[in-house]
């Protein structure tokens, strides 16, 4: 019964959101696709996915980067949440494009 009081108690205000204002990230306005990429640029981006072996960050295309766990820190990472977590904003470095496979390698390193 206590469940169904505060369900009640909630639809009696309708359109109010409690998670508050969501903050828009902010992405390279000069880069719209990958080919507009190139090694060494610095980016912001946004932590979208974690894996084992690394995480996918948004950089605002229509492709993810990937940071290998081996490019986020300059010591031994074993769990790449041990570093970011996610909707982390992030400064990545691009260190490889692969046109053909549609991938990109970021790196938190020097970025």
């Amino acid at each position: 019964m206590p469940t169904l009081t505060d369900i009640l108690n909630e639809l009696k205000k309708p359109g109010l959101d409690i998670r508050g204002a969501a903050k828009a990230m902010q992405f390279e306005d000069s880069i719209k696709t990958i080919s507009d990429l190139r090694t060494g640029m610095k980016l912001p981006g946004k932590v979208t996915n974690l894996t084992k072996f690394g995480a996918f960050v948004d950089l605002g295309l229509k492709e993810n980067g990937l940071i290998h766990k081996s490019q986020m820190a300059d010591r031994y990472i074993e769990d790449p949440s041990e570093v970011l977590h996610l909707d982390q904003e992030v400064l990545v470095r691009v260190t490889d494009i692969d046109l053909e496979r549609k991938r990109i390698q970021l790196s938190l390193k020097e970025a």
